[in-house]
């Protein structure tokens, strides 16, 4: 259990400074420059992944159950999984789905982390995806209170890149569904 909280630990720090400390990221950005500090951040943050893809492997060995959620719980985790997808493929991809959710990738999220919430109900499960919710919903709130920079008026972007989203969230979840989440973590959503 302990590398699943490290992990959780360094992957949450780079993602958490410019909530707690973006005066200092913002002068580090200026001291190092942007290419490096991408690259720091980038190599802690996947350092954290790998931790916490060992220590949720490891502690799914021996589970801690704190809960057993119904069997129709999986099927209403299955339902909040579908529009993940498109609100990840709609974060790279200006459209009115990206416009409307202002920040898709939280959303994507919070959703991801409730569904694996009510479709689990180990230690593991909780800290994990407990982890990440509330993460997604405190750098929501700090999101709302920085400061907005000025919009530069441009062309609004054409309707065929929301059902691009659409149609690249839609087809990366029937392959997540049916082969990806077996093949990456062993289970498969489906039974």
């Amino acid at each position: 259990m302990l590398i699943l909280i490290v992990g959780l630990v360094v992957f949450l720090l780079p993602h958490s400074i410019r909530i707690v400390a973006p005066g200092w990221r913002d002068a580090m950005i200026a001291r190092r420059g942007e290419g490096p500090w991408k690259g720091i951040y980038s190599l802690v943050s996947l350092i954290g992944l790998v931790l916490i893809v060992w220590g949720y492997g490891l502690a799914r060995q021996d589970p801690v159950v704190l809960y057993a959620p119904p069997v129709w719980m999986r099927h209403i985790a299955l339902v909040l999984m579908m529009p993940v997808f498109v609100f990840l493929a709609a974060a790279y991809i200006p459209g009115r789905i990206k416009a409307t959710l202002k920040h898709p990738m939280l959303v994507a999220v919070k959703l991801w982390a409730v569904a694996h919430l009510l479709a689990n109900g180990t230690l593991a499960d909780v800290l994990l995806f407990g982890s990440l919710l509330a993460w997604a919903v405190i750098d929501r709130i700090s999101v709302k209170r920085r400061p907005v920079a000025e919009p530069v008026p441009a062309a609004a972007p054409p309707a065929a890149n929301d059902v691009i989203a659409l149609v690249v969230g839609a087809t990366l979840y029937v392959v997540f569904l049916l082969f990806l989440h077996r093949w990456l973590f062993g289970v498969s959503p489906l039974g």
